[in-house]
C-alpha cells in the first residue's frame, strides 16, 4: 500500500456505498478511521458503509469492527 505524507495531495470526501463509493470532493487521498494513515484512492479497499469510515487495511477494519460491536454500534 501506498502512504502518503500530509504534504502531498489533498483529501478527498467520499459518499461510502456497498461495493463501490461516490466522490462528493475531489482529492487525493483519505485518512484511515482506526490508523490516522493517508491512504491513496487507489489503494482503498476497505470501508463502513454504516459508519461511512476508510480502513487503510483488513486489520484496521476488523479493529473498528471489533470496537463497535462491543460498543452496540451498527457496522
Amino acid at each position: 500500500m501506498n502512504n502518503v505524507t500530509s504534504g502531498l495531495g489533498r483529501e478527498a470526501v467520499l459518499h461510502f456505498l456497498d461495493a463501490d463509493y461516490e466522490v462528493v470532493e475531489p482529492g487525493h487521498f483519505v485518512v484511515c478511521a482506526v490508523t490516522g494513515e493517508h491512504i491513496l484512492l487507489e489503494d482503498l479497499r476497505y470501508w463502513s458503509v454504516d459508519r461511512q469510515e476508510p480502513y487503510g487495511n483488513a486489520a484496521a477494519a476488523l479493529s473498528a469492527y471489533e470496537q463497535a460491536k462491543e460498543n452496540g454500534d451498527a457496522f
